[in-house]
């Protein structure tokens, strides 16, 4: 469905998902405004719109609430909150990049869009804010959220900051919790490492943990068509707010995912050598060793994912290596 005559504001909109998403918005006809410190994100991911009327960038940093990008959300019509530090493994290494980078700027974001009298928010969480669930697959209401990263913590924290902002100012407050989005213009994760490491060595693949992780995957073009298929259901209720997972039905295995990208890679005996960083084979502490979300509620709207983790998995390979165009 063609949107025409809104504005929309995306945080972090030169990063992976968000680049994407700002593809998706263009198409749709909105007058998109992008904020972006270019810490993770890169500006060839929205190069192309550069030259459109309808689309601004600011180079910005949401730790600093200043009138350079807090006045771009006058006349908005969303935020699409999207801008965070991705990297788990680096939370428990140095938490306090993640409290600023994913907390701090949440809330400031969050003054902007009240003060500025914004009406609706959308924000990307993650499984993460889950931890270890003891339901698989896990559906929106499961409790309680016991994050085992402080990734995962302060993304809950954010979903808390979303949810009190809604019943104290009005603001209607959309929070998608997104299982492992893979695609092209994605920097980090499993699939960009273990390519990287075989085109340095294609005879030894190192892997963190044991290999059984056991994960949901799902594409970013997927993810980004059932953001705003939830996005357009949900501007037709009266909710303050709303949560949904997004992801995919199934699950792989990171030893599966190595098996499908050395296959890709036309490569032959690769030998996988397994880094133990726990005693109980995950790939890093705070990693959540097993997940699967529940898309349930999702599919009662109507929306089903393209393809599943395998899928998107090897799709996703192909893309990266240019075997398949993006």
């Amino acid at each position: 469905m063609m949107v025409l005559n809104m504005k929309a504001i995306v945080t972090g909109g030169a990063g992976f998902i968000g680049s994407h998403l700002v593809d998706s918005l263009m198409n749709r006809g909105y007058e998109v405004v992008v904020i972006d410190n270019l810490s993770a994100g890169s500006l060839k991911n929205i190069e192309h719109h550069l030259n459109n009327p309808k689309f601004r960038f600011i180079e910005a940093d949401l730790k600093n609430y200043e009138a350079k990008w807090v006045n771009a959300f006058k006349d908005a019509d969303v935020v699409f909150h999207f801008a965070a530090n991705p990297e788990v493994r680096v939370s428990s290494v140095n938490p306090r990049i993640h409290f600023d980078e994913n907390l701090l700027a949440t809330f400031n974001v969050l003054e902007a869009v009240r003060n500025n009298n914004v009406k609706y928010v959308v924000f990307a969480s993650t499984s993460t804010v889950y931890g270890e669930a003891k339901v698989l697959p896990t559906p929106e209401d499961y409790h309680p959220l016991e994050p085992i990263s402080v990734y995962g913590s302060v993304k809950l924290g954010a979903e808390y900051l979303h949810i009190t902002y809604s019943k104290l100012y009005g603001i209607k407050s959309l929070i998608i919790r997104y299982a492992n989005i893979i695609g092209p213009r994605s920097n980090h994760g499993v699939i960009i490492d273990f390519i990287n490491k075989l085109r340095k060595n294609p005879n030894v693949l190192e892997i963190l943990g044991d290999g059984t992780q056991k994960k949901s995957y799902l594409h970013v073009y997927d993810a980004v068509d059932a953001t705003l298929f939830v996005f357009d259901k949900f501007r037709e209720t009266s909710k303050e707010y709303d949560i949904f997972n997004i992801g995919s039905e199934d699950w792989i295995r990171v030893v599966e995912i190595a098996d499908i990208i050395v296959e890709e890679m036309g490569l032959k005996n690769v030998k996988y050598e397994f880094v133990m960083t726990t005693p109980d084979g995950r790939g890093w502490p705070g990693d959540v060793k097993i997940m699967l979300l529940d898309i349930t509620k999702l599919k009662k709207l109507g929306w089903s994912p393209r393809w599943n983790s395998r899928e998107a998995v090897r799709k996703t390979v192909r893309q990266i290596l240019g075997k398949e165009k993006v």
